[in-house]
Parts: structure tokens; sequence; C-alpha cells
């Protein structure tokens, strides 16, 4: 019967591609196997199959091959595709299991869909790290599902810009403020150039004229003439001559409120106007000629009319060199001594110890303080009166408490004294009595130290009987090398 209907279908057959002949061949086969090896339930359905020999997995392992071969030309197998799900289901009503296939070890997908192709193109599965190369595209491809996807950050179109915050005037002025004070100690124009370079925008330029100004008007007039150097130093590599007038336009719209601090603010504006005008840092006009005079403040007004006066007066602009005096140590020594000596006689007349100390204080010379001392005791040792070396004992030794002289240059002080001792007495006979007597005082007041005890002179001439005081017989003739 089969032999007949092989016939029948034989332009059937024709149709039919090799492989599909051959897998029913095969299938065939195994039923024929089957069949005589096992017998058949009742229901005509074939039971679970014995193992078979090497002829067996043969034919199993060329049926998988031929499949494969199939699948991978994406081809459609009709009769053999139906004959192989006929014989599936009919093993699965009797607990048949294709011998032919693993389905254990199978990597096809299981849900129905799909080519029957690996899963993930072969690079998924337990103990696969994924496809070669794949490590280096893992940040490429990343998954959307991911709880960790963030779509902002991963956004390819995102563009980086460098953004500098901007500056207000009034962190400018917390910056700036260390760099001028540290100006003060050092004097490097330089280096105040280049720390402002790297703090400072184009907005914020005018405002380096107000900030330093603003600060010197706290310190003294040595700060104040440091400060106009700075502004005539940085013009034209930091700021410009627009920078420098919006800068002191600000100060002077700011008078009121600088005033409260610094009452004599009009006045210092006003120096340094005319100052910035000698080192043509501003035009004249500004101060001759201002702009809007009337709608300004009555502080602005004396500030540029204090300003003006300085410029017309005779021989002015050669004098605003020296309109903050000559700082401490800039002065010539002759003029130190000189102010400390009227400094000294002040106090002789006036016994007023507070403002010696404030005298003191505004020469700004600390390190020449030693002078002060030489010159009192000199002054003590020329006056011949007991007053005058009780008022300078008084005066060393609130210096001495109040710090304003050190020890060091206390010492200094009193040995420069007792080295010049020897000219000292040719104008003052009894130079070595009084000092004696001082030097004794000052021990009771407990502010010269030991070395200055030690390194007391005594007067070396010898005495003799005719000076009365018991000495010895004068020779009748003095050798030759006396």
């Amino acid at each position: 019967m089969d032999t007949e209907t092989t016939h029948h279908n034989g332009n059937a057959d024709s149709r039919e591609s090799s492989v599909e002949r051959e897998l029913n061949e095969e299938v065939q086969a195994v039923e024929l196997n089957s069949s005589s090896d096992s017998p058949k339930d009742l229901n005509g359905l074939m039971k679970k199959p014995l193992p078979v020999g090497d002829g067996h997995d043969r034919i199993k392992r060329r049926a998988k091959r031929l499949i494969h071969r199939q699948n991978s030309r994406g081809e459609t197998n009709g009769a053999a595709s139906a004959a192989l799900a006929a014989a599936i289901s009919a093993g699965s009503a009797g607990s048949y299991v294709v011998p032919h296939r693993r389905w254990k070890n199978s990597r096809r997908s299981r849900n129905g869909h799909g080519r029957g192709l690996p899963k993930k193109g072969g690079a998924g599965g337990k103990g696969v790290w994924g496809l070669p190369g794949s490590e280096a595209l893992e940040e490429v491809y990343e998954d959307e599902n991911d709880p960790n996807y963030d779509s902002e950050c991963n956004d390819k179109n995102i563009e980086l810009r460098e953004v500098i915050p901007e500056v207000t005037p009034e962190e400018f002025f917390k910056l700036a403020e260390p760099i001028v004070l540290e100006y003060y100690e050092h004097g490097d124009t330089h280096e105040v150039a280049v720390s402002f370079d790297e703090i400072l925008t184009g907005p914020l330029r005018p405002h380096v004229t107000s900030v330093v100004v603003e600060i010197s008007m706290d310190h003294k007039d040595s700060q104040r003439e440091m400060t106009s150097v700075l502004i005539s130093d940085l013009y034209g590599r930091v700021i410009t001559a627009k920078d420098i007038e919006r800068g002191f336009e600000i100060l002077l719209d700011n008078l009121p409120d600088l005033t409260l601090d610094t009452p004599d603010a009009p006045t210092i504006l006003g120096n340094f106007l005319a100052r910035a005008v000698a080192d043509d840092c501003l035009p004249p006009k500004f101060v001759t000629k201002p702009t809007d005079l009337d709608a300004q403040n009555q502080l602005a007004i004396a500030a540029i009319r204090r300003a003006d006066t300085l410029l017309h007066m005779k021989q002015g602009w050669a004098h605003l060199d020296n309109v903050w005096g000559m700082g401490g140590p800039l002065r010539p020594v002759k003029t130190i001594t000189k102010e400390m000596t009227l400094l000294l006689k002040e106090y002789l007349s006036s016994r007023d110890i507070q403002e010696a100390h404030r005298c003191l204080r505004a020469l700004e010379v600390p390190h020449f303080h030693h002078e002060l001392v030489y010159e009192a005791i000199v002054m003590t040792l020329e006056s011949l009166s007991q007053t005058t070396e009780e008022a300078m004992c008084e005066l060393l030794k609130s210096l001495d408490e109040a710090c304003l002289v050190l020890p060091a240059g206390m010492e200094q002080g009193f040995l420069r004294v007792f080295d010049d001792m020897a000219d000292i007495v040719l104008d003052v006979p009894l130079a070595y009595i009084i000092l004696d007597r001082f030097v004794e005082r000052c021990n009771r007041a407990g502010f010269i130290t030991d070395k200055i005890l030690s390194n007391m002179p005594s007067r070396g001439r010898k005495r003799f009987v005719s000076e009365g005081d018991g000495g010895h017989i004068k020779p009748q003739t003095i050798p030759i090398r006396d």
C-alpha cells in the first residue's frame, strides 16, 4: 500500500525538496526500527523507544544537521514539518520522546516564535560573557529599562561650555582686601597686578580704584602714598583711564557712608584726585570741569574743590608728589632725628605721655626707636636737672610697658650713649655722674637689662692730690711718651 501511495503522489514528490525527502525517509526508518524492537499499544501509538546502537545515533545526528541547514536557509518545510508535528503530538499522548532531539540541551527559543536559531545569536546563555569585543561597547549601548538609566546624563546632544560665575562687588571687595593688605607689607605692584588679573572680569574693573582707595582710608599716610603709586602702576596694565574715572565717581557717590568711619574722607579723597591728575591717570577736566556738579552731594563737592585747590596752587603739581608726606622709612635719618628731638621737647613742656606715644606711632619707624632712647639720655645729661631725669625715666618706662620700644631698642640706645661718653663729657664735664644717677634710677624702675648695667662705663682719668680727692702726687716732669 505504501508503494501505491508513493506512485500516486509522484508528481507531488517531484516538487518536494531533497531535504524533505531525506527527512521523510528518516522518520519512516525510525518508525520501522521502533516497530521491530518494541510492541505497539492498543491505540497504535509508539511507546518510549529503547536505547539503540550506533546506527540510530548516526541517524539522529544526520537529522539534526539537516534541520539546522534548513533553518539557516530560511526555507519552509511543509510536508516534513507536518509529519514531525503529527509524530510529536502522537508521542505526547503516549509519553513519547523524540529520540533524535535532546530538548534539555537545546538553545532554541521555547516560546513558539522565531526561526529556531539560538537566542542572542549564540552570545547569551549561562556562563557566556557575550560577543567578542562587546565589553568595549558596554557604555555605548545602555538599556533604557535599567533602573539606573539616566536619560539626562546619557543625552548625546549635550554641549558643554565653560561658565565663569560672575563676582558681585561685595565679593570682589572680600577678594581684593587681602591682596591690598599684603601689598602694604611687600610693596610689589607687579604681584598685585598678577593677582587682580586672576579675579577680575570686565564689569569689575572700575571697582579696583574704589576698593584700594576705600581700604587706604583706614590706614596711615604712608599706606595712602603706596595706594597712589599702585593706581599709577596699574594704569594701562589692569585698568584704563575710564575705569579710574568711573572708580572715583563711585567713591564720590559713597562719600556719605565713608564719612561714618572716616570723618576726613572728603579731604583724603580730594588728595587722591589731585594726585591721580598729577600722575596722568585722570584728565584735569574731571576736577576742573566736573559734569553734573549740582547733582553731587555736599561732601563730593568739597572733595572736588579740595583737589581743584591743590592743582591751582603755586607750583602745586610739583608738590603733589609729596601730598601724603614722606613715609617713615622713606624719610632721611636727619629728618627723623629732628622730629624725635621735637617730640621730646614737647613732652618736657607738657608731660603728656599719651601724646608722645601718638607722635612716636605716627613716625612709623619701629626699627629706629633706639634713636629716641639715645636722644632722651643725651638730653638728660645736657639738662643737669633732676626733674628732667625723672620725666625721661617715666617716659622710657611707659614706652617699655606699652611695647612701643622693644628691649633690644632700649638696650641699643643705652649702649650707644656709653660708646659716645668720651665725646659727650667734653661738653658736659659732669656727664659720668649724671649718667650713674640716671641709670640707677632706671634700674629701680625695672625696665633696663643686666647687659646695660654690666656695660656701664666709669671715668678712666687718674685723680691727683691737687684736686683735693686724695689721689696721687703729680710728677714734676712728664715723660715724652705720655
